[in-house]
């Protein structure tokens, strides 16, 4: 697979992975798992994930340095929530605990292959 290909697949991924957290954390997906600014957090991280994947489509050549920008903002607000797990402000939930590892495991892997990307 050519690597625009991998970048433009990893970041649809990602897309579908918080936009699923939102509707969770909005109570649409499942119901009892409400949480506010989790709800707000992912929103807006998939958000910035749409706007990236829009860019790197438009403009091909910036795609490497489009997908480590927003999939770096991911991870810095995936490690937010994490963080809020851990002190005990977050979602306790063992999904959310596992979800945010499968997070963190697919946004690394992501920042791994646009890194190893050509430029331009």
């Amino acid at each position: 697979m050519k690597p625009s290909a991998t970048l433009t697949t990893i970041l649809a991924v990602e897309i579908l992975l918080f936009a699923g957290a939102t509707l969770v954390h909005a109570g649409i997906l499942i119901g009892g798992h409400e949480h506010g600014p989790a709800r707000t957090a992912e929103g807006v991280i998939a958000a910035v994930l749409v706007l990236g994947l829009i860019i790197c489509l438009l403009r091909p050549a910036a795609m490497r340095t489009i997908a480590l920008a927003v999939q770096g903002f991911a991870l810095l607000g995936t490690l937010v929530g994490v963080f809020t797990i851990t002190v005990g402000v977050g979602p306790q939930t063992l999904a959310d605990k596992a979800f945010h590892g499968a997070l963190l495991m697919v946004l690394v892997a992501g920042l791994v292959a646009a890194w190893r990307a050509p430029r331009g």
